[in-house]
């Protein structure tokens, strides 16, 4: 019985497994044909979008071809219509090189004819040349070659006159020249040196408010005033003006000293051999500190750096020195200027021009008493404290005591003179400015022809005023060189002085 159940248990188990296998088979067969007919749908949308992308990728490569062929037509177009350009371009230029050559040949047939005309011409008129040689060789009695030799004997003559006539100008030009130059060395040298005739530079006058502080000056047995001249190393003369005491020495810094001294002294009304040492030590350290401040400040104004400290104080010394009237400081600031000007305009460094041309005249207050030109001596110095070669050759060939190695020293020598030929900058120019004005004036006066002149542009230009009716205007331009070439020969004057002929007609009626 048990085994009966176990099989029957057995075989409905077995039954039930196989009705399940068979459903899940079923199952099984259904989902599968659905992932089949699943992955057949996504095939096919795959298959229409790769169709859809071969055909966008067949038109957009048709599209570019299509352009691609279409710009090629159009270049080929272009060029085609270009080369036709040029093939009538040259048809034509070939038509006018053929006009031409035509035109050429006209013109040199009838060039051979004229041609043939004046050599014939030039027969005749040999011809009548050697009539008209022999009716003069008739006449005057002589052959063609004594009548050249009797001319060029005449020529050479006339020549040696003119010569000896220009070789004395240039030996009266010389001696001017000459007498200038030993003006300018004597007066430099008056200056540095410092002589009694060097008034102007070497004297100061102090004015007091009474003749009474006369005597506390002088001091007891003249102590006070020899203790002011032994600490200043200035001679004081108290003399009979009044209300003034001169200061005479040349060192225009020991004059300063021995002014501003005496001033403190005079204010303070302590007037005595111990005050006064104490007052010029301690002004002279001020004008010292005052010195080396405006050296300073001059470099800072100008914009030149790294300047050694004693170049420094040599600046400042300029400033208590003058030059024919003209003050150094101011004289070598305004030739700072005018050489850095002029450097931009040449192309070269600006700022080695100017540096150049501030210390060109430093020669002049060196403290050293050696006696040396002041371009060498400020040479001298300029190397000593390491200044670049070019602005030590400027410094030295300013006036031509040695040789130019660079293109700064004659730009350092023109502004120089520049600056001191200027109306009104210098004593000595000045006094002759008016009269030079005048020689320019009178010596264009003096040609024939001549109504009226007048220098202008400070005498850099002179305008010449003439006749219609006597000049013309071929002898208008005559005349300007005429002048020109005089002005030249006969006159000194710093740069160039333009002339300018002025010819012109009036008719002046008056309606009534």
């Amino acid at each position: 019985m048990d085994a009966i159940s176990i099989s029957i248990e057995l075989a409905a188990f077995i039954i039930g497994a196989a009705v399940s296998y068979f459903v899940w088979n079923k199952t099984l067969a259904k989902k599968a044909k659905s992932v089949l007919d699943d992955a057949e749908a996504d095939a096919e949308v795959i298959k229409k979008d790769k169709i859809l992308q071969a055909k966008e990728k067949f038109l957009q490569l048709k599209s570019e071809h299509e352009k691609f062929i279409n710009e090629r037509n159009s270049k080929m177009q272009s060029a085609e219509s270009k080369i036709k350009n040029r093939e009538n371009a040259l048809n034509q230029k070939a038509e006018e090189l053929q006009r031409k050559k035509k035109e050429a040949e006209a013109i040199q047939a009838d060039f051979e004819m004229k041609m043939q005309r004046i050599l014939a011409r030039e027969e005749e008129l040999d011809k009548i040349q050697k009539q008209h040689i022999e009716q003069l060789e008739t006449i005057s009695g002589l052959t063609a070659e004594e009548a050249k030799s009797q001319l060029i004997d005449t020529l050479k003559e006339e020549a040696k006159h003119d010569a000896m006539s220009l070789i004395n100008d240039i030996i009266d030009e010389a001696k001017l020249q000459a007498n200038k130059d030993a003006k300018k060395i004597v007066i430099e040298t008056i200056q540095r040196i410092g002589t009694e005739a060097s008034i102007e530079n070497s004297v100061t006058v102090f004015h007091i408010e009474s003749d009474e502080m006369k005597g506390r000056i002088i001091g007891r047995e003249g102590r006070n005033i020899r203790a002011l001249e032994a600490a200043t190393g200035i001679e004081i003369i108290v003399d009979d003006t009044p209300e003034a005491i001169i200061l005479s020495g040349f060192d225009p810094v020991r004059r300063e000293i021995a002014r501003l001294s005496l001033h403190q002294l005079v204010t303070d009304g302590r007037i005595h051999p111990a005050r006064i040492e104490e007052v010029v030590n301690k002004t002279r350290k001020q004008i010292e500190e005052e010195i080396i401040e405006t050296g300073k400040r001059t470099a800072i104004d100008l914009g030149i750096h790294s300047m050694h400290p004693e170049i420094i104080k040599l600046v400042g010394r300029m400033k208590y020195r003058s030059s024919y009237g003209q003050n150094l400081l101011q004289h070598s600031r305004e030739t700072a200027k005018l050489c850095s000007i002029m450097a931009a305009e040449l192309g070269l460094n600006p700022k080695i021009a100017k540096r150049a041309g501030l210390l060109h005249d430093i020669g002049k207050v060196a403290e050293d008493g050696e006696e040396l030109p002041h371009a060498i001596l400020g040479m001298k110095l300029a190397e000593k404290y390491n200044e670049k070669p070019d602005v030590c050759n400027a410094i030295g060939a300013h006036h031509d005591e040695v040789e130019m190695t660079s293109l700064y020293a004659p730009l350092a020598q023109v502004c120089d003179a520049i600056s001191g030929a200027r109306p009104g900058a210098r004593r000595e120019i000045a006094e002759s400015y008016i009269q030079r004005l005048k020689d320019l004036e009178a010596l264009a006066l003096s040609h024939p022809g001549v109504l009226k002149t007048y220098a202008i542009q400070a005498g850099r230009e002179l305008r010449v005023i003439v006749s219609s009716e006597k000049i013309s205007d071929k002898d208008a331009e005559t005349l300007s060189f005429d002048i020109a070439k005089k002005i030249q020969d006969e006159m000194t004057y710093p740069g160039q002085v333009k002339v300018t002929v002025i010819r012109e007609t009036r008719a002046v009626n008056y309606a009534k």
